[in-house]
């Protein structure tokens, strides 16, 4: 009998709002350039070989919408729904709930986390998002902070690059449960997915490039853009 290699597993979150885009609802399932922003990415991460699971994180009370939206677009695709929580952080604990069975058993060896609101990341960010954390433990796509304006004295040589980081992000599945559990019992809520890594663990997070054409739709002239990239994408008859 074969020994079944350890997958990954990728996390979608649409668990948010969409104040600040103008969105009287969840901005996860505005239409864009066809379609439900979340589709998207999900369609990607279906087309991504290493990912075996992918779970969608929908906000309390709309797990209808997102079961119909993923019935309606991506038919054939294989989608685990998770309840999110009040924050980021509380969404992300409940998917390693979820999780921990695999997790501990071996089967899953890398979580890969990514927000709804970047619908343009393409299937090569995912697959290089999983080497890193393969290789060293933990992953983060990162672009220079080119539009922050600093002096020689408050940027001393040597200080550290300013950087802006995107998702999709992704760590090694068993420090990744065991440092949310840890901040479970301390009470701490981090920011990001790294930032619960970096307080609990010793694993390694390094950064990839990120690509400026992976935007986050947070403001309501974001939609305008996203949409240009997706439509161009959608002529072409490829995935983002």
């Amino acid at each position: 009998m074969s020994i079944r290699e350890p997958h990954a597993v990728a996390v979608v979150l649409a668990a948010g709002m969409g104040a600040r885009v103008g969105a009287a609802g969840n901005k996860a399932y505005l239409p864009l350039a066809g379609r439900p922003m979340v589709a998207w990415s999900l369609e990607t991460l279906s087309r991504v070989s290493d990912v075996e699971r992918i779970v969608l994180v929908y906000r309390r009370g709309e797990l209808d919408l997102a079961r119909d939206v993923v019935a309606r677009e991506l038919p054939m695709a294989r989608v685990e729904f998770v309840e999110g929580g009040d924050s980021r952080h509380s969404s992300e604990l409940n998917v390693l709930r979820h999780l921990t069975a695999a997790i501990e058993s071996g089967s899953i060896d890398v979580v890969l986390i990514h927000d709804a609101a970047r619908p343009v990341a393409g299937p090569e960010m995912f697959a290089r998002a999983l080497a890193v954390a393969r290789e060293f433990g933990g992953a983060i796509p990162a672009l220079p902070l080119t539009d922050v304006v600093t002096t020689e004295l408050q940027q001393p040589a040597g200080a550290p690059t300013l950087v802006r980081v995107q998702t999709p992000q992704a760590f090694r599945a068993v420090p990744l449960l065991e440092a949310y559990r840890s901040a479970e019992r301390h009470r701490f809520e981090g920011t990001d997915t790294s930032s619960c890594i970096e307080a609990f663990t010793d694993v390694a997070v390094h950064t990839f490039p990120g690509e400026l054409r992976n935007i986050k739709v947070t403001f309501a002239r974001d939609i305008a853009i996203a949409e240009h990239l997706l439509a161009g994408v959608s002529t072409n008859g490829d995935s983002p």
